[in-house]
């Protein structure tokens, strides 16, 4: 069994501070000091990895600018509904960051490239006990973490993958698979999480049971099911990827991308998913898999506009799209 068919991992731990009451009750003042008490638990540490972090005030940032963090997953589409009272600490690569009065007051973050579940939790759990140093975390000895969400009470922690299911999609397993997925404390969602749909067949994959179970117990859980998961879809992958008709869709997706002079968003990312269908099966030998899974995040309308430094229309959008992808794919 590979683990291609896995994007990236993320962990997540909700986090309040004990004096202070949840953000949806607390004061313009209290957010800000709320605010200034995280930022200055990371400046003022010792531990090596606070220098690397930059500290950015939401109502600073433009709309393309704020909706680009959600679009590469350093935030969430709630944390941009409203920037007032809200700020970000997040390190050079952006595999850490710490959203400061979303939800909770802070959501401590850390994002991995492929399947590294572990991996992904000693660095969030470091980032954890270095805030924990300092702030003083609202904790019961019955009920584990504080969060202002039930749901989030215990340990505090989500965790997911960010899978890639053309073949299962395409075999119209998806709707089976969540529904036994429930009752097994996990969830499957679209792309960027609850309430959103899937693009380029792009799931995310999480625990949902947050109390009465450790983080190691949870994250093992997950990683058996993605795992099970993986072995369906590349089952699934072999089926289909037989068929003469799947080989041509995936060719000519090729062709659209390299050549192609506009192209909008939820067809490159058809084409894009086609592809990496294509590398995964074996089809195409010469396209790297992170050049596509790069792609795939930078065809998004509000990262296209970030990268570019230009506000640009929706037909704009796509001819930039299209400029993107040929000289991507230009050697390919």
């Amino acid at each position: 069994m590979s683990d291609n068919s896995v994007i990236s991992t993320r962990v997540r731990l909700a986090r309040n501070l004990k004096d202070f009451p949840f953000p949806c009750k607390l004061s313009p003042d209290g957010m800000e000091k709320v605010i200034e008490k995280v930022r200055s638990a990371v400046k003022n540490s010792n531990s090596s990895i606070a220098s690397d972090f930059k500290f950015i005030k939401m109502s600073d940032l433009t709309e393309a600018q704020c909706v680009s963090l959600v679009e590469r997953r350093i935030v969430s589409p709630e944390f941009i509904s409203n920037t007032e009272g809200r700020a970000l600490l997040v390190n050079s690569d952006e595999s850490l960051s710490i959203m400061i009065n979303e939800e909770d007051h802070i959501r401590i973050q850390a994002i991995t490239k492929g399947l590294a579940l572990e991996q992904t939790y000693d660095l969030v759990d470091k980032l954890d006990t270095l805030l924990d140093e300092s702030l003083d975390f609202a904790f019961s000895e019955k009920l584990g973490y504080l969060t202002q969400c039930p749901t989030n009470l215990g340990t505090g922690m989500r965790a997911s993958v960010m899978l890639h299911l053309p073949a299962l999609e395409k075999s119209r397993a998806i709707g089976r698979i969540a529904g036994n997925l429930s009752k097994l404390g996990l969830t499957i969602r679209g792309t960027h999480g609850e309430g959103t749909e899937p693009k380029g067949s792009l799931y995310q994959l999480s625990n949902q049971v947050t109390l009465g179970i450790s983080e190691k117990a949870a994250i093992e859980n997950l990683k058996n099911i993605t795992s099970q998961l993986i072995s369906q879809e590349e089952l699934a992958r072999e089926r289909i990827c037989s068929n003469i008709d799947i080989q041509d869709s995936i060719s000519r997706s090729l062709g659209i991308l390299k050549y192609a002079r506009t192209i909008a968003h939820d067809e490159a990312l058809q084409l894009l998913s086609n592809v990496r269908l294509g590398i995964v099966s074996g089809q195409l030998k010469d396209v790297p898999l992170l050049t596509i899974d790069k792609l795939m995040t930078d065809v998004e309308p509000a990262t296209l506009m970030v990268n570019s430094g230009k506000n640009l229309s929706a037909a704009q959008r796509d001819v930039a799209r299209a400029d993107l992808l040929r000289k991507a794919l230009e050697e390919v």
